[in-house]
């Protein structure tokens, strides 16, 4: 029986159009299907359903997820990290830090915080990034200061002297929520291309059902960054905005909203 299922000029190029054909006849996509992204039941008989491929670096994996939780999409991944985006939905969640794309292998990596922030009154979704030691710019020599957050500004990352406002949206990059986690921070791909993963976790993060339930309903989340040393891990949310609003007034904070992909 023919499905719903909505297919992306990209997903369709990289399975070619006769596997596309095929899906979209029904002879290789399954009728009912977990979300891949809120983990509920779907039906590609009855209901509009997205393609959403994980590429690595010799192997894909082909997900389903309801259309109004995820786009058809392709989402760049190793290897490793694709093997690890396949365990989660077995249930594996925990994660070590990923390091960003612009960070040399010899240097440090990220450490990445979710908390909930209130501003105006209102609690937003955010994630806190800090690395556990300088970044130096690519190329640069050894012991030549850190460069994390002039990198980020580069991207189009804002300075933030305080926490009494949103700060603006970062048009291009995204936080992506898959299986009911955190998987990755994506930044647009090279060349127009698709987007690419800035940190990716080894396995997915979780997060608590209030921080889901926030960015869902904003769907939009906040990213700051900071530099090592500056915020640290903060037991609490009242701790860790604390530390926020400090590296704020000393000049050591950048931050983004970021739109959300998946639930």
């Amino acid at each position: 029986m023919p499905r719903m299922l909505d297919l992306s000029d990209e997903v369709r190029a990289e399975i070619g159009d006769e596997e596309a054909d095929r899906l979209l006849a029904g002879e290789n996509a399954p009728g009912a299907y977990d979300c891949t992204s809120c983990r509920t039941p779907g039906d590609s008989e009855r209901e509009r359903t997205s393609t959403v491929l994980f590429v690595g670096d010799e192997t894909a994996v082909l997900a389903f997820a309801h259309a109004s939780c995820l786009p058809s999409q392709i989402v760049e991944v190793s290897e490793e990290q694709l093997q690890g985006a396949v365990r989660s939905i077995t249930g594996e969640d925990t994660v070590p830090a990923q390091r960003p794309a612009d960070t040399a292998p010899e240097q440090a990596v990220l450490g990445v915080t979710s908390g909930l922030v209130l501003i105006e009154g209102e609690l937003h979704p955010a994630l806190v990034v800090e690395p556990t030691g300088p970044i130096a710019r690519p190329g640069a020599a050894p012991g030549g200061g850190d460069d994390f957050l002039p990198l980020l500004i580069e991207h189009g990352f804002m300075p933030v002297t305080s926490l009494a406002g949103v700060p603006p949206t970062l048009h291009g990059w995204s936080v992506l929520l898959a299986v009911g986690q955190l998987h990755a921070i994506l930044q647009p791909g090279t060349s127009g291309g698709s987007p690419v993963a800035w940190w990716q976790a080894h396995q997915p993060l979780q997060v608590t059902d209030g921080w889901r339930a926030a960015a869902n309903k904003l769907q939009s989340v906040l990213l700051y960054a900071t530099p090592s040393g500056t915020v640290g891990r903060q037991p609490r949310e009242d701790l860790l905005r604390g530390a926020l609003d400090r590296a704020a007034s000393r000049g050591q904070l950048v931050a983004c909203a970021m739109p959300l992909a998946g639930t």
